[in-house]
């Protein structure tokens, strides 16, 4: 089942994603145009332009992750004591990392560091960096080899880590990290990811009756500036494309039962 809904999850997202809406209405407005159906070409060629402008112009993209990054509090106050960290996977680049044969990281590169600064301010805790790869086609690079490479060049024992490669998202992130690590009611955990994705990690920890308390990095959002007005379409479309595909996943993992809210927030303690 869990390989079931990563294949359809991908499968969809190809389909609905906001970039794929776009061409799909400049294609159908041109196939329109070629049998002549001049009437509802003009239609969709004027939703494309309504779209187009107001993307290009309006931080849309930021105005829907904003409220994910404000669920919970950055830099929040941490225990003395801390059982363990987790980390999820997310800004390293697996396929490039092989071919070049040196750490190669994206966005979210924030979650390496804050795992590494906690790891040495808590250094009896259990460490857990969690991430295989979401790949359709090569599953055989993971981002965990990545992670695992980084964290020795920069100094950290990674025989102390436990690294779980297998998990395709983050519902398996949870899933996989909790078998491995079979956790006790009553410990200290926390859980780092990019700030937006918080709600989202922390309602499938939750799930798994694994309560964590929540590390956000990687804000991409400025609450000063959220009506700020600007001209930049690929960057404003690339925010709209990652707060779209956020707020799916929040849906489709409650509607299925893998998160215990539309948008989670901290679970009760076990025990």
């Amino acid at each position: 089942m869990d390989t079931v809904f990563f294949w359809l999850s991908k499968l969809v997202w190809l389909l609905v994603s906001p970039s794929s809406v776009l061409v799909l209405l400049m294609l159908g407005g041109w196939i329109l145009l070629l049998t002549n159906r001049y009437g509802p070409a003009k239609k969709c060629f004027s939703l494309l332009a309504v779209l187009m402008l107001a993307i290009t112009t309006l931080p849309i993209g930021k105005w829907m992750l904003l409220p994910l990054e404000l669920r919970f509090v950055t830099n929040p106050k941490l225990p003395e004591k801390v059982d363990g960290i987790v980390v999820l996977s997310g800004s390293e680049k697996a396929l490039l990392s092989n071919y070049w044969q040196q750490e190669e990281f994206g966005g979210s590169a924030e979650r390496n560091l804050a795992f590494m600064e906690l790891a040495r301010r808590y250094p009896q805790a259990k460490l857990v960096y969690t991430g295989g790869t979401g790949s359709l086609t090569n599953q055989q690079f993971k981002e965990a080899d990545v992670a695992k490479s980084l964290y020795q060049r920069q100094g950290l024992d990674v025989s102390k880590i436990l690294f779980e490669t297998q998990a395709r998202n983050t519902a398996e992130n949870a899933k996989l990290s909790h078998q491995m690590i079979n956790p006790r009611k009553g410990e200290n955990w926390i859980l780092i990811t990019t700030a937006w994705h918080m709600p989202r990690s922390i309602g499938l920890f939750c799930q798994q009756q694994w309560p964590m308390l929540p590390y956000p990095v990687d804000h991409w959002t400025l609450p000063s500036g959220a009506f700020q007005l600007s001209w930049a379409f690929s960057e404003h479309l690339s925010n709209v494309n990652m707060a779209t595909k956020e707020w799916l996943g929040l849906l489709a993992y409650y509607v299925t039962g893998k998160t215990p809210s539309l948008l989670p927030q901290h679970c009760l303690p076990q025990g």
